[in-house]
């Protein structure tokens, strides 16, 4: 999952050159939603239909694939699932622009001056962070961007956020704040510096999650945002300073996504703060999964986005059933083509529509489910750390590798590293630390302890996925 977090995005999009084929794209979802279930399934077969196509004439890598399967008539529970491993070692052939060669890609990425900034002139590229244990890499073209940002600005006309969204804009600046991990090419700040870029938009300040809390809650408070996005276990930890007394913001809304959110969390975030809270699911392969309704249901977009929840054997899953992953096809970006993508999430699909209207059918996503860690200082003091900063901050100093964070003790952390070499895993295990113990100081943690743990990472039985940062052993042995 990644959070998208765009809200200022939909006044924004009328200053930028496409806006127009946004709003066509928006006046598209909205009439077909309105004409019902029936209207958007329609929609979503033509759209496969024509991706399988133009994929079929123009991927080298989906020619060889479905070598053997009839031209025509063919539907997506016929072609073969494929995933994340074998699409980047074929990215090349992947690709349905010749000219998008990996080797450039990879250059680009690699100066972060370049985030949000489009690529060859025309897409936007992103990395995931790996929660499989293998990264990946994704390109956007113009008509997925167009999309994502339509199905946000329909989302927004929904009657619970269009007022909250409007009171943000004219009584309260519009100041929008998104508080993510900042330092390199991930989906949720390479889409908002798209956004920022594009307008460019005066109101708008990115915070690192990497922050200390206490200096985190002192900028919110000066900059006092309107609209606040965030992971859900960073905003559970800034609702908590709210509820504390430390914090005082009035955001109107407040967006979710990247990490699993429960209903309580849920709740206990929109009491906080006061503001209606939207729970984004989406994945750097497809930003625009499904969003949330008033009830706290989550829709899947299936006009654009086809879900198959599936167990091991990639056999369909019931209403109802968990599944062990799920199946992605994104029927908006053509340049980089996800179709029946293992994703890797557990989904379960309701067997019933929700009594809040929508025609579209709702699910339950089970995605990353790292813990807060509570650490204590020399003071001993209790110092709370987003799981999401730990991992940037061990990605960036071991990229492409597996690992684990798990607190074992108030003051110490096992470091878990996947490598079979054992030089290159004291070298990893050195550059981790460094990283590591860097990071803490600036927490006034440099009492913690950090120890190379000779277990390696171990995934979640169920969803296959590495949960990376585990606040003790049993979290991870429960499985």
């Amino acid at each position: 999952m990644n959070p998208r977090a765009i809200p200022g995005a939909v006044g924004a999009l009328f200053a930028q050159s496409e806006w127009w084929n946004v709003c066509s794209r928006a006046g598209e979802i909205f009439w077909t939603r309105a004409a019902g279930p029936g209207a958007t399934a329609q929609a979503a077969a033509q759209r496969a239909n024509n991706l399988i196509g133009f994929a079929r004439a123009n991927s080298p890598f989906y020619q060889e694939r479905w070598r053997g399967l009839p031209q025509d008539g063919i539907s997506l529970p016929e072609l073969p699932v494929v995933t994340k491993p074998e699409l980047m070692s074929r990215f090349d052939d992947w690709l349905t622009d010749r000219s998008v060669k990996l080797s450039a890609v990879t250059r680009f990425l690699a100066d972060r001056a370049h985030i949000g900034e489009r690529f060859l002139g025309r897409y936007i590229v992103w990395k995931s962070s790996g929660s499989t244990g293998e990264p990946g890499i994704y390109v956007q073209d113009r008509s997925a961007l167009a999309t994502y940002d339509a199905l946000l600005a329909v989302q927004m006309r929904s009657p619970h956020v269009a007022s909250q969204y409007a009171w943000g804009i004219l009584a309260r600046g519009g100041r929008a704040a998104l508080v993510a991990a900042t330092g390199d090419h991930f989906a949720s700040i390479a889409s908002w510096q798209r956004v920022c870029r594009g307008t460019p938009w005066p109101n708008a300040r990115t915070f690192s999650v990497m922050e200390p809390l206490s200096e985190l809650v002192v900028e919110l408070n000066e900059f006092q945002p309107a609209f606040l996005a965030s992971y859900p276990t960073s905003l559970a930890m800034l609702a908590s300073e709210q509820r504390d007394g430390r914090l005082h913001i009035s955001p109107a809304c407040v967006w979710a996504g990247g990490e699993y959110l429960s209903t309580a969390s849920h709740a206990a975030i929109e009491r906080a703060f006061g503001a209606v809270l939207i729970n984004e699911y989406g994945a750097s392969e497809c930003l625009a999964i499904a969003h949330s309704c008033f009830r706290g249901h989550l829709h899947i977009n299936e006009d654009w986005v086809v879900l198959e929840p599936v167990d091991r054997d990639y056999r369909p899953t019931r209403p109802g059933e968990p599944s062990h992953t799920v199946l992605l096809t994104n029927l908006a970006n053509r340049v980089q083509p996800i179709i029946r993508y293992d994703l890797g999430d557990s989904v379960t699909v309701s067997a019933k529509r929700c009594a809040c209207g929508s025609p579209l059918p709702t699910i339950r996503a089970e995605g990353r489910r790292d813990d807060v860690l509570s650490m204590r200082a020399k003071d001993g003091s209790l110092v709370r750390l987003s799981p999401l900063a730990l991992t940037s901050i061990v990605e960036e100093s071991i990229p492409h590798h597996r690992f684990q964070l798990v607190q074992t003790a108030p003051d110490e952390i096992d470091v878990r590293l996947d490598s079979s070499d054992e030089k290159r895993r004291r070298a990893e295990w050195r550059a981790a630390q460094r990283a590591l113990r860097a990071y803490l100081a600036r927490q006034s943690l440099d009492n913690v302890r950090l120890h190379l743990a000779a277990q390696a990472p171990v995934p979640d039985a169920r969803s296959g996925k590495f949960r990376e940062v585990l606040a003790n052993l049993r979290a991870i042995t429960a499985h």
